[in-house]
């Protein structure tokens, strides 16, 4: 069983760039935290290992996991990004730009992730990765296996909830909405399922071949 300072130092031993670190504070300061340093670096190796040309995030925030995203990402990949908040939205342009990425490698859409993505093709994503509204993730699972081809990967972010996940005695609905999402991945046969404990859990499935 890894110790504390194990644990912290596999979550700092892909460092953040000083544009990351920017957009980490710029999204603490507007009341939307990033991912932390070690599921950012699970995203970009994901994104790596299954050559990711197209790609759906829900929840843009700040930039900072679309970045990671991006620099795992084919040089000719799509980010389909999706925020309610347009001035959340705003700064991860910023985030983007400051990287290089240019206004044809990024698609932001504005509004509730759950009328945006029934619009996007069945199939046509590589990876999937969700980091929104907690209570709404058993139905971005739903449209996560419909939207990916086979082989491809979607990941869950605050997947243990502070700790919450692992005690049966938390009983919020955020901790049980959660819980109930891990039992599904885990049950679901078209998927192999992986709990990373990086940040505050990453959890991670491919969708098998039919």
């Amino acid at each position: 069983m890894a110790t504390p300072a194990s644990l912290e130092y596999a979550e700092d031993f892909v460092p953040e760039d000083d544009i990351l670190r920017t957009a980490r504070q710029r999204g603490i300061e507007v009341g939307a935290p990033p991912i932390l340093p070690g599921c950012g670096a699970a995203l970009c190796f994901l994104a790596t290992v299954v050559n990711a040309r197209s790609v759906v995030e829900v929840g843009t925030g700040c930039g900072v996991s679309g970045l990671w995203l991006l620099r795992g990402m084919r040089p000719d990949g799509t980010l389909t990004s999706v925020d309610v908040e347009p001035e959340h939205q705003r700064m991860a342009r910023q985030t983007f730009a400051e990287a290089g990425y240019s206004g044809s490698r990024i698609r932001l859409i504005g509004g509730r992730a759950l009328d945006v993505l029934p619009r996007l093709a069945d199939g046509g994503y590589d990876m999937v990765f969700c980091d929104a509204a907690t209570q709404e993730y058993l139905d971005y699972l739903t449209e996560s296996v419909r939207l990916l081809r086979p082989g491809g990967v979607v990941a869950f972010d605050n997947a243990l909830w502070r700790d919450r996940v692992a005690d049966p005695t938390q009983r919020d609905p955020d901790t049980v909405a959660i819980r109930e999402l891990g039992r599904m991945v885990r049950t679901d046969e078209r998927l192999r399922p992986l709990m990373l404990p990086l940040g505050d859990g990453l959890l991670v499935a491919v969708k098998l071949p039919a």
